[in-house]
């Protein structure tokens, strides 16, 4: 589990792909001390096993998927990146539950000063856009933020400089390509309340055992709305 709240950028020193997958090496500083391997760094927001550890950084594999789902396949020798450890027990729980596991990307439309803020706009598909609240936290690529707007094409965040300072957001431009993940809270939310429709795996057997899962009419029959 990671919080969203960056340690350092670190610069990629090389990504070898293979026919599907890759294996990259980053140089960081902050992020190897008390890693061993095994442990895992979020990287732009991808969780990755560290698979080696050198003086001056780490290596990690990245599989198919995570090259399908993620922006780290457009990245190069010299790009920089995001990096944070997994949060320790007794840590600060400085930004909000982040899981590494990306739901997707989005591309930076505008990007706008305001005083000493940045105003970021991004456009992403209904399948992230749908989990995105007004108010609520969403990751770019790996920066826990707060949604400040959202409708049915793109949110916005607004970035004040010591994040523009400690992270790769304002090196960004538009039309570049970030990493998102949502609230994983709203997903879970959205799964039960799914739960026992006819086309859910099980159907049958709710309506079997006379339950219609949960839904709308459940929760305000039983006083939750």
């Amino acid at each position: 589990m990671f919080t969203g709240i960056i340690e350092e950028t670190g610069i990629i020193e090389s990504i070898n792909k293979g026919s599907k997958s890759a294996v990259i090496s980053i140089n960081a500083d902050i992020v190897t001390q008390n890693t061993k391997v095994g442990d895992s760094i979020a990287v732009n927001g991808v969780c990755l096993t560290v698979t080696k550890l050198t003086q001056h950084g780490f290596t990690a594999d990245i599989m198919a998927e995570t090259l399908r789902r993620s922006s780290l396949g457009v990245l190069g020798k010299g790009s920089q990146v995001n990096l944070e450890r997994a949060m320790s027990a007794d840590g600060r729980f400085g930004g909000h539950i982040v899981s590494g596991h990306i739901d997707g990307t989005g591309t930076i439309k505008k990007m706008e000063r305001e005083d000493n803020a940045v105003w970021i706009t991004v456009s992403a598909g209904n399948n992230i856009l749908k989990y995105i609240v007004e108010k609520g936290s969403i990751a770019i690529d790996g920066i826990s933020l707060t949604v400040a707007y959202v409708d049915d094409t793109c949110f916005k965040v607004s970035v004040i400089p010591h994040t523009s300072e400690e992270t790769t957001l304002l090196k960004k431009k538009p039309g570049d390509v970030v990493n998102l993940e949502n609230d994983i809270i709203g997903k879970y939310v959205d799964k039960l309340l799914k739960f026992g429709n006819v086309n859910d795996a099980g159907s049958e057997n709710n309506e079997k055992n006379g339950s219609a899962g949960i839904d709308i009419s459940f929760l305000s029959e039983n006083g939750f709305m």
